[in-house]
């Protein structure tokens, strides 16, 4: 028997396991970036925090008088939004008035570089008390849109991110204002050295933050992201590493400063 005699039987296997292994990664992936129960938790208002959505833009509101600084804040690529509501929830607990901004079809097919997330940015800023200092940050491809809007003038009055190579396509070494990388050494998707080779685009005054052992997938409250790392740190851990890291930098803001 030739091998153009087995070639119709490969090609019926090669089509069924593509099949199979298509079928598995979407299953996977529907899970994966799914929030978990904690995140769910978190977008129910309560005597501390307040929380609304209205037309993409998740608002989370201390019921104390607010501190001078607000966060607006991009989730990663296919995560859902929701999944950055816990950290939303202590900032906003801590006082700091936070905007969390969904990615258009959560930045799949050019979602997060669309004229309706730039709109959903507008409305975002327009909900900000005149003398906020504003605070732009993102996780994964949030921290793309926080880059690109730390390029464009006016600048904001400080960047933070997430667990991201960039930035990688703006120079943002000239930025005056704070800025914050913070970077799991266990990332599978933007490697500490890939966030590297890209730090001679951010300002020499950068603080950094290297979470040891935390992964791409811990720095949100979903699950664990294909292409992603074992973390070998709690996702508990990360979480708070990071939480204090971004409070860190809302917290050099003081009514009195501006």
């Amino acid at each position: 028997m030739g091998i153009r005699n087995y070639w119709p039987r490969i090609r019926r296997i090669w089509i069924t396991v593509g099949i199979i292994v298509t079928v598995v990664f979407v299953g996977w992936s529907l899970i994966a970036y799914r929030a978990d129960a904690e995140a769910e938790a978190a977008t129910i208002s309560d005597d501390v925090v307040a929380v609304s959505a209205t037309q993409g833009i998740w608002q989370f509101s201390p019921t104390r008088p607010s501190k001078s600084a607000t966060l607006i804040f991009f989730p990663g690529a296919l995560v859902d939004p929701i999944a950055y509501a816990p950290l939303a929830r202590s900032v906003a607990a801590a006082g700091y008035p936070v905007l969390l901004v969904e990615l258009p079809y959560r930045g799949a097919f050019g979602g997060a570089e669309s004229a309706e997330l730039w709109a959903r940015i507008s409305s975002a800023l327009a909900l900000i008390p005149s003398d906020h200092a504003v605070v732009v940050g993102g996780h994964s491809r949030g921290g793309v849109v926080a880059s690109t809007l730390a390029a464009q003038a006016p600048e904001p009055d400080g960047l933070i991110l997430i667990g991201t190579s960039h930035p990688r396509d703006v120079d943002l070494s000239k930025l005056e204002v704070p800025v914050t990388k913070i970077v799991g050494t266990r990332d599978g998707l933007a490697s500490p050295e890939e966030v590297e080779q890209n730090a001679f685009l951010l300002p020499d005054r950068t603080r950094w933050v290297w979470v040891e052992g935390g992964n791409h997938s811990q720095f949100g409250w979903y699950g664990f992201q294909p292409l992603d790392l074992w973390a070998k740190v709690s996702a508990a851990e990360q979480r708070r590493i990071m939480t204090e890291a971004v409070l860190e930098l809302l917290s050099s803001y003081s009514l009195s400063e501006r």
